[in-house]
């Protein structure tokens, strides 16, 4: 892990005081190395990165440990719905500066993480840059070979099922921009669950529509799905039945990071069991059905709603 632009004293220094402490897999080398080793085992490597840009993802005055927290988990919440177990994770950095206020919260955020779920630091880059702050994380699972989740596998029977609650992202952000809401106000078993009993799924990112979409056209099916049925938190329901958002906003805000998968009808009750032993909930939201149409989205007397945006999109 290397600093660009910095002195070795300065790049030893920030490296040691910051990120040394979060290495603790033998395979880390203490971030004295320019590599990193994963030990083998029969195990499946499954592999993913994601990035967050100031302004994009995170916003500039946010606090930098939920900074860190947000960059991890979403990474986290991926291997999850591929049913890995985390092994651990490389870290880039683009930086204004070496900002110690910054960096330190940063660092503990990532820490406490890190090990809460098991996925240790093994290395990684930090750039500098006249631009917005920028943390991307590679971060690496396991899996029992050949069963890794994959969103192509949902047949029509399934059931739709979504862990926790949606759209809380999306109703913060309107809070925090001054919007309507405001005057009204992501573990292994968790893993394995998926892993044991989903047929596909995917990690709510972009919005729940539009990741049900992707799972969808990857499955070459379609779905239908009860609006009444998405789990919300009491302070989402509340906005919601206030009418200073509506469900669009929250179905396709993203950023909830919960798990939503296809679970035959014959292994939901087993699913929803393992789920609740993991200490996660989960909703059944709606039916895979056969055919190529966007998924519907159905009110209390089974009308269609009609959704202008289904998810955040970059482009």
């Amino acid at each position: 892990m290397t600093v660009r632009g910095a002195g070795p004293s300065g790049e030893d220094a920030l490296i040691a005081r910051y990120f040394k402490p979060l290495a603790t897999d033998p395979g880390a080398f203490g971030l004295l190395d320019d590599a990193a080793i994963l030990k083998p085992s029969r195990d499946d490597l499954v592999l993913k990165t994601d990035a967050i840009v100031e302004g994009v993802h995170f916003l500039s005055d946010d606090p930098p440990e939920t900074v860190a927290r947000k960059a991890l988990r979403r990474n986290l919440s991926d291997l999850v719905a591929k049913g890995a177990t985390p092994a651990g994770f490389l870290l880039t950095l683009a930086l204004r500066g070496a900002d110690e206020a910054w960096l330190a919260p940063f660092a503990r955020g990532l820490g406490e993480d890190a090990g809460q779920y098991g996925c240790p630091l093994l290395g990684g880059e930090t750039v500098s840059t006249p631009g917005p702050i920028m943390v991307s994380i590679s971060a690496f699972g396991h899996v029992p070979p050949g069963s890794m989740v994959h969103r192509s596998g949902a047949r029509p029977g399934d059931r739709i099922a979504v862990t926790g609650t949606i759209g809380d992202a999306a109703l913060g952000l309107d809070i925090i921009r001054g919007g309507a809401a405001a005057s009204v106000l992501a573990d292994n078993a968790g893993a394995k669950a998926v892993r044991d009993h989903a047929s596909a799924a995917i990690d709510v990112s972009d919005g729940l529509a539009g990741d049900l979409a992707k799972l969808c056209a990857a499955s070459g099916v379609s779905a239908a799905i009860d609006i009444a049925s998405i789990p919300l938190s009491t302070p989402a329901a509340a906005v919601l039945a206030r009418g200073a958002v509506g469900i669009e906003a929250l179905i396709s805000g993203g950023d909830d990071y919960e798990i939503l998968c296809a679970i035959p009808e014959s292994r939901f009750d087993a699913f929803a069991g393992a789920a609740a032993l993991a200490g996660v909930a989960v909703s059944s939201i709606g039916t895979v059905i056969s055919g190529a149409s966007e998924p519907k989205f159905l009110d209390a007397q089974g009308r269609n709603v009609p959704l202008a945006h289904l998810a955040y999109s970059h482009f």
